[in-house]
């Protein structure tokens, strides 16, 4: 069994689901895949079933009823991933954003490293996004500078969705208390991690707008990213950032 477990959610990505399953099972490293697919109508969870019957104990599925949130698909993939014993688990996006081959960099910043939370960073040499209009851009990178101002979180990429945790830091974060399900979402994780006194390292990657597929992102999950760190720092001052107890 691989000791590191990627973690996947769908929602009508028909167009993308096999090329990004077979291209994370060529690589070097063995990594285990979870799908959590939020009952996409345009047959995504019977791609990767069938998938399965090909890659069986590497590859899983766990459907949801509907469109529930980024969060709390990633927040059922962790607790899936805590209790399978998984030593290393990673945010990925369906649509090729993330490049698969720096999976094997994440990796190697937590195993070989040290770090306990590797990001895959956007900005950390730079503007590292492809296929992006100018204004999306700027939002996104001046986004990142507001949460570091509100929070004083020294992570450049902030909104980062590709990740790779290890173990102990899920085990320590109190997920039923995480309250975003968007963009917030990942501000709220790495801030969390941060609080607990946590090492995070970014790792540069570069960052390629979907080709296929359509986008996410909504004006009411950004917004919740902009208002949400407000209420993270409200919580940090307040001291109600705190381990889970056992």
């Amino acid at each position: 069994m691989s000791d590191s477990l990627v973690i996947i959610p769908t929602y009508n990505e028909k167009e993308n689901i096999e090329s990004i399953i077979r291209k994370v099972f060529s690589l070097e490293k063995d990594f285990n895949l979870l799908i959590i697919e939020d009952n996409s109508p345009d047959g995504t969870a019977d791609i990767v079933k069938t998938l399965m019957k090909e890659f069986p104990d590497r590859l899983f599925i766990e459907e949801r009823r509907g469109k529930l949130g980024l969060g709390t698909a990633y927040i059922h993939g962790f607790k899936w991933a805590l209790e399978r014993e998984y030593e290393y688990i990673f945010e990925m996006d369906a649509d090729f954003s993330h490049n698969p081959e720096d999976l094997v960099r994440l990796y190697k910043a937590c195993a070989e490293d040290g770090a306990d939370l590797a990001v895959g960073s956007r900005y950390i040499t730079g503007v590292n996004v492809v296929n992006w209009p100018m204004g999306r851009v700027l939002m996104s990178y001046y986004a990142s500078s507001y949460v570091r101002f509100v929070t004083r979180m020294k992570v450049r990429d902030t909104t980062a969705g590709f990740k790779c945790y290890t173990r102990k830091v899920l085990q320590t974060i109190d997920l039923d208390r995480i309250k975003f399900t968007g963009y917030a979402f990942q501000i709220e994780m790495k801030f969390t991690a941060w609080k607990l006194g946590f090492k995070i390292v970014e790792v540069p990657i570069i960052f390629t707008d979907r080709t296929r597929g359509e986008s996410k992102m909504n004006k009411t999950i950004f917004k919740e990213a902009i208002f949400g760190v407000i209420d993270l720092r409200m919580r940090a001052l307040t001291n109600k950032i705190k381990p889970r107890q056992s």
